[in-house]
This record gives structure tokens, sequence and C-alpha cells, in this order.
């Protein structure tokens, strides 16, 4: 009995031996098993992916992971979009992923792209509204502009936008690019008015507004605003008209262009903005002045000059008599004259 006893607990305990043998066996396939796959998994989400040039994708705002997976597997930046998300999972960040537009540089990998989402530094467009472009003009080109987006329901004033260089990605409304131009103007004014020279004639920055737009209209070149400021700033406290020709347009056609020389009927011509006629400012600004012209209006060269006539290059020749004045006339009309021939 006892050695038939002992030999059912030795084949009992080999048996239970075998077993654990057995199950130790199985658990390392299943771990090299799960590890392959992770190695795998691992491999594919840091290879290059498979787009052989830069690609543009445009992800929606609220978009689902799965969502963004998807348009990224049909625009061919990834392989595999349940990888992504499976990465996208694992690493945390599914509220990370930032909408937007993206260059997706070529063979990027899944991570590349992950983390090019969470940057979120989407593709940058740019609007330009030219200094001394009307409100109606720069208007048209925001409305023309195919990235904006939404209708225009703003209406600012002739003088209240800040022409400049914006930039923005691409869902932004048309209605955002106008408020940030008549909000730097604003911030621009509170910035330089109180810095501003002393005796201006001129009582407060809408004036000031429609004296930098006549400067922005009377000449390209910025070095020479501060002294075509000084001219009219001169004028005024002299209580002099102000004489300016595109002031006579703007009263013509509100600053559109008016496609021939000044008629003498229309430098007579008396409408509010016509400074040959009236004396000091007109009612308006005549368009839309950058900041070097605000800054010259604020801050004019200090000279005694009170004429300035083209002078051939680009420029103006400047004077502080009429006789000195009608000298500056008389090269110009000689300047023009040449032309004239040489055309002919």
């Amino acid at each position: 009995m006892n050695s038939t006893s002992n030999l059912k607990r030795g084949q009992r305990g080999g048996a239970v031996k075998s077993f654990l043998i057995f199950i130790v066996v199985i658990g390392l396939i299943a771990g090299l098993l799960v590890g392959g796959g992770a190695y795998y998994a691992y491999r594919e989400a840091t290879n290059p992916g498979p787009s052989t040039e830069d690609t543009i994708v445009l992800l929606e705002s609220g978009s689902a992971v799965s969502t963004i997976a998807q348009k990224l597997g049909d625009d061919g930046v990834i392989k595999h979009p349940k990888l992504f998300v499976a990465a996208v999972r694992l690493r945390g960040v599914q509220s990370a992923l930032k909408a937007g537009e993206y260059r997706i540089p070529a063979g990027a990998s899944v991570m590349d792209v992950i983390d090019l989402l969470i940057e979120g530094k989407s593709i940058l467009h740019f609007f330009t509204a030219a200094e001394g472009l009307t409100t109606a003009q720069i208007l048209r080109l925001v409305e023309s502009n195919e990235t904006l987006e939404g209708e225009i329901s703003l209406s600012p004033a002739e003088g209240e936008l800040l022409p400049e260089t914006f930039a923005f990605t691409r869902g932004e409304t048309r209605d955002a690019i106008i408020k940030r131009m008549m909000d730097d103007q604003v911030a621009l004014l509170e910035e330089l008015w109180p810095n501003r020279a002393m005796e201006l004639p001129f009582a407060n920055p809408q004036e000031a507004i429609i004296l930098a737009s006549i400067v922005e209209k009377e000449t390209g070149l910025p070095e020479e605003r501060p002294q075509i400021a000084s001219v009219f700033v001169n004028r005024l406290k002299r209580g002099m008209r102000l004489e300016s020709d595109p002031t006579i347009i703007y009263g013509l056609t509100k600053g559109e262009p008016l496609g021939r020389g000044i008629r003498l009927s229309e430098l007579r011509g008396e409408t509010p903005y016509n400074t040959y006629v009236i004396k000091g400012l007109p009612p308006t600004p005549i368009a839309n002045p950058g900041r070097a012209s605000i800054e010259a209006v604020l801050n004019p060269a200090d000279t005694d000059y009170i004429f300035f006539v083209a002078d051939g290059t680009g420029g103006h020749a400047f004077a502080s008599t009429l006789r000195e004045h009608n000298r500056n006339v008389a090269s110009w009309r000689k300047i023009e004259r040449e032309r004239a021939q040489q055309d002919g």
C-alpha cells in the first residue's frame, strides 16, 4: 500500500509540474507575440509615412480622433488610420490635437504628424491693405479674399482702418480682419496721441487722421511724410487753405481713380472736400492712412515750409516763400515738357 500510494503521489506531482511548465511556456509565447506586436506597431508609427511630397490637410474644428485619422489616411499622409488612433490614445493626447490647415512634410511618420497637430502650427495666410486706400476699396479686397470666411457685417467709416499686413489661419472671418484693422488704429492712436508735438492745429485724434490721410495721398516716400505734414501744419496755423489735389478727387469720386487730370472747373468747384475752396480740414478722412503718416502728422518736421511741388524724381521740392515755390514749379513744368517731347 505505501509503495503504491507513493507512486500515485509521484505521478500526480509530475502531472502538476508538467502543467506548470506548459503554462509558463504558453505565457512566454504570448509575451513574445504581444511584444512582437508592440514592436511592430512602434516601428510602423515611427517609420516614414507614405507621402512623397508635402501635403496640405484641412482638419475641421470639433473632429473626433477617428475622423482626423480617416482624413489623414484619405489624403495619403498615413497608411493605417487605426494605428494613428491607437498612438494618440496611448499618448493620452486626444484633446491636444488642434484643428487647422496643416502642411504635412513628405514622409512624416505617424508620431511626426501627431506632434505637428499638438503644436498647432497651422498654415498662415496673409492679407495686405495698402496705405492710402479708401475704406470701400479695402472692404472690396476683404470680400474678394477666398481664404477668409463669412459675410461682412461691419461698416467702418472712412479712415477708421489701419492698413497693414495681417497673418491669419484658414477659417478666419472677414469681420474679424476688419475688426483687427479698426482695433489696431485705436491702439495706435492711444499710443501716439499722448506724445504728440505741442501746439498742433487740430483738437482731437479724428482730425489728426483727416490730415494724415491727406499726407498719405500726397507722397509715397516715407522719408518725405514729416516734411509734407509740416507744410500742412504750417498752413493750418497761418489760416491758409491746404490746397491738396487728392481732396478734390475725393470730393468727385469718393477716392476712386479719376483717370485723368483735374479740370480747372473742378479745381474751383465747391465740394465739402475741395481744400482749394474750403478753409481748414475736410469733414472726413479721404483715405486710410498708415502708421508713418499718422506719426508724421503728430510729430511733423520742424520747418517753415508752406509749399511743395513734384521735383521729377518721385519726390517733392519744398519752399518757404512764393518766389521760391514759383521757381520750383517752373523747374517741374520744364521736366514735364521734356518728358512729353520724349514720349512724342
